[in-house]
């Protein structure tokens, strides 16, 4: 099944960077490992960055070694620790109507088997 976008995908990006600066790669396999369900491939993730960047959300550095690619880091800024509030609230708003959804949807399913 194909991934599908998720709206939701800058806030666990900034939520991971708020535990520190990360690389690209490392963020993708974080999404991947920690998140029950990742609805973001590695195309959105960097795009999703590459916004965040564009509106001042996350810095970038670069690593730059003696041998091998140079790697582009990661950092929140107050601007985006503060956006990582804002998503929080939006988050917990759909959590709310999620329950609510839950909470009846077997009740409308019992309902029209009858």
């Amino acid at each position: 099944m194909a991934k599908r976008y998720s709206r939701h995908t800058p806030a666990f990006l900034l939520l991971h960077l708020s535990d520190g600066p990360a690389y690209g790669r490392m963020l993708v396999k974080k999404m991947d490992e920690e998140l029950p369900f990742c609805f973001s491939d590695s195309a959105i993730i960097y795009r999703s960055l590459k916004d965040m960047e564009s509106n001042g959300l996350v810095k970038t550095s670069w690593e730059i070694k003696e041998t091998g690619n140079p790697v582009k880091w990661y950092s929140i800024t107050p601007k985006g620790l503060e956006m990582l509030d804002v998503l929080s609230d939006d988050i917990q708003k759909c959590h709310a109507n999620l329950e609510f959804f839950l909470s009846k949807y077997p009740s409308k399913k019992t309902n029209s088997e009858k």
